[in-house]
This record gives structure tokens, C-alpha cells and sequence, in this order.
């Protein structure tokens, strides 16, 4: 099946074009730092085309739930050094996604250090987790123009901690109402300086950050995860058409590694229609993600509407998906109460493999 042959992420080869998509998964240890759990977590699912690493802090102040992972201090890199010498030692790639939460976070995770974001708009309609229990999401301070170019360098360091830690490149996290979401999305960015306004301004930081991660990979190995439609975070678009017209001509001017259309869920005629307007302004490798299965995903390459696709919950619950995908065979079925059960292997990695 074409799901299963070989193809390019820009500059990186890939044996399939089954990829594991980036899942919060709350097991990191002591400090943000990856543990041995996380590189058997990894190690396992190397039979990926390519394995996306969860969202992970670019910052010190950028924690937006215990146990996540960062990329901002040495010993984050050590930690992440040995997931990605288990991946490669089981012939597998791996990028790591960098990531801002923005204002969807809280003070009480960040030693009292009030988020930031486009604006002065709290997430509405839903609460955070927090050592003090669950809590309004609260009002964050708008960023000064002048301290973006901080942020930026967040992102750039975060890529340079990336390449020491050996991972093959980078995925910038661009989607699902986090930092740079929030700039990108006209729901939210109400700016009236470089940033705001226009659809090129709101996207400015957004590709400030993509060459800020090329300038250390090279844009072949950069990708870059955005979702238009995904109301995750309170986030909304006025004409995300547009927004996907933008983003993808920007990446081809780029020559960007891959685009990752991050779908709310894939089979929505609104859906369809951002794929195919990417597709019309963006050449290169176009990554498809939400709620695909298997026959939608051949489906979806055969037809030219993506060239891989990224699998979430499934890939969790089956650490072996490419074999299952090419002998059509049964899936594990998903404990959902183990996602977030912080530091625990249980639903973590001890998903049965199919028999060899």
C-alpha cells in the first residue's frame, strides 16, 4: 500500500509515511527532564516514518501542566540524548516539536510569572489544572513589540538544545491556540503594530520562528504544525481559507520541510477544503492529521491530498501501527484513563505487540 512506501520530509528520507504525531503524554521526571520511561516510550514506535515529539517548553516560564517535558537547560538535552539514541538505535528518526503555551497557562505552574500572548483575551469557557487545584484560565499580558525578538531567540536556542540532543530536525508548533496560534488567529490578535492586523503581520512571528529554527537545521528539516479550524483553546479564524493560503505560499517560498494540516477532524467538507487549498499553494510534503484511519489515510495519498499521515491515538495504543497497517490486522484499543497518568507505564508502554 502507498501508506507504506518511502518518501521526502524536505530533506529528511522517510521509510513510510506513517508518522506519529506529537502527544502530550505527562511522563517526564524531576525538572521537565526526559527519563528512561520516555526513551522506551520512543523506542518502541521507531517504526514510524518519522516520530514527532511532544510539545516541549521552550522556556523556563512556558510550563503549561506538570511533567512535561523542556529543551531549555543542558540537562534537558542529556534527557532528551538518550530518547534519541533509543530511536536511533532502533533505526528510527525523530523531530522534536518546540513549543509556547502563551496564555494557556496559569501564574501558579510559572512561580507566579503572569502568561503572555497577542493580547489581553483569556481563554474563556474552560479551566487549567494547577497545584492549587483547577482554576480560571487567567487574563495574560499582551507582548511588547520590542520583546519579541526574545521570543524568537527562545525558539532559535530551543532548536540549537534540539540538534545537541541529536534529534534529525524540528517541528515548530504553530497550532491548537498556543503562542504563536494566538498571533496567527484573528479571534485573538486584536495587535495594532507589525504583528497584527493583516494576515502577513499575524503570520509574521510565526515564520520569524520557523527561519529562526531553520538558521540551525537547515529549512529541509524544519516542519510546521498549524490548524486553522481546530477551536481547541477558544481559538477562532475569521477567513481561515486565507490563513491557509498564507501559510502555505510562505512555506514554499521557504522551501519548507512539511506543512502539518492539523484537521479537528479530517472528514468535514470545511477540512477538505483547507487541504486542497494548501495542496494549490504548497508543493513540498504535505502531513495530514485528525481522526485518519487507515483506508482514509491510503486514501487520502493515492488521491494526492497529503504524502503522510500523522496518527495520534493510534499510534499510542498500537506501538507497532506501520506492521498492523500492512497486514490489516486488529488495533489495541486505547486506555483512556492512562494518558495523562503522570509517570506511570501503565497505557504507556506496555501496549502489546503483534506476534513477529
Amino acid at each position: 500500500m502507498k501508506l507504506l512506501t518511502p518518501t521526502q520530509l524536505g530533506s529528511l528520507s522517510i521509510p513510510n509515511r506513517v508518522l506519529f504525531a506529537p502527544l502530550t503524554r505527562v511522563r517526564a521526571g524531576a525538572d521537565n527532564v526526559p527519563g528512561d520511561l520516555m526513551a522506551d516510550y520512543y523506542r518502541q514506535r521507531a517504526s514510524a516514518g518519522l516520530l514527532i515529539a511532544e510539545a516541549t517548553m521552550v522556556a523556563a516560564d512556558a510550563q503549561a501542566w506538570p511533567h512535561q517535558p523542556g529543551i531549555h537547560s543542558g540537562a534537558h538535552v542529556a534527557g532528551w540524548r538518550g530518547v534519541t539514541d533509543a530511536v536511533h538505535a532502533a533505526s528510527g528518526r525523530i523531530y522534536l516539536q518546540i513549543w509556547h503555551p502563551g496564555r494557556a497557562t496559569h501564574s501558579a505552574l510559572n512561580a507566579g510569572v503572569q502568561p503572555v500572548s497577542s493580547s489581553i483575551k483569556a481563554i474563556r469557557g474552560d479551566t487549567i489544572h494547577t497545584p492549587l487545584g483547577k482554576l480560571d484560565y487567567p487574563v495574560p499580558r499582551a507582548l511588547r513589540t520590542e520583546e519579541l525578538p526574545g521570543i524568537i531567540e527562545h525558539f532559535r536556542l530551543a532548536a540549537e538544545h534540539a540538534k545537541q540532543a541529536g534529534f534529525d530536525g524540528v517541528q515548530v508548533h504553530g497550532a491548537h491556540g498556543y503562542l504563536i496560534d494566538q498571533f496567527l488567529r484573528d479571534g485573538v490578535n486584536d495587535r495594532t503594530d507589525g504583528y497584527g492586523g493583516s494576515l502577513a503581520n499575524r503570520a509574521r512571528l510565526l515564520f520569524e520562528v520557523v527561519d529562526a529554527a531553520a538558521s540551525v537545521f537547515g529549512i529541509g528539516r524544519v516542519g510546521l504544525r498549524f490548524s486553522p479550524l481546530v477551536s481547541f483553546n477558544d481559538m477562532t479564524d475569521s477567513n481561515p481559507q486565507a490563513l491557509v493560503a498564507h501559510v502555505a505560499t510562505e512555506s514554499e517560498k521557504r522551501g519548507l520541510g512539511f506543512l502539518e494540516l492539523r484537521h479537528a477532524n479530517y472528514d468535514q467538507p470545511a477540512e477538505y477544503e483547507l487541504a486542497r487549498i494548501a495542496r494549490q499553494h504548497f508543493s513540498g510534503a504535505l502531513v495530514r492529521n485528525g481522526g485518519f484511519t487507515r483506508d482514509a489515510g491510503e486514501a487520502a495519498i493515492l488521491g494526492g491530498q497529503a504524502d503522510a499521515i500523522a496518527y495520534g491515538v493510534p499510534f499510542l495504543a498500537n506501538p507497532d501501527l506501520p506492521l498492523r497497517f500492512l497486514r490489516n490486522a486488529p488495533l489495541n484499543t486505547p486506555d483512556l484513563a492512562t494518558f495523562y497518568a503522570t509517570g506511570s507505564p501503565k497505557g504507556y508502554v506496555d501496549y502489546p505487540f503483534l506476534n513477529p
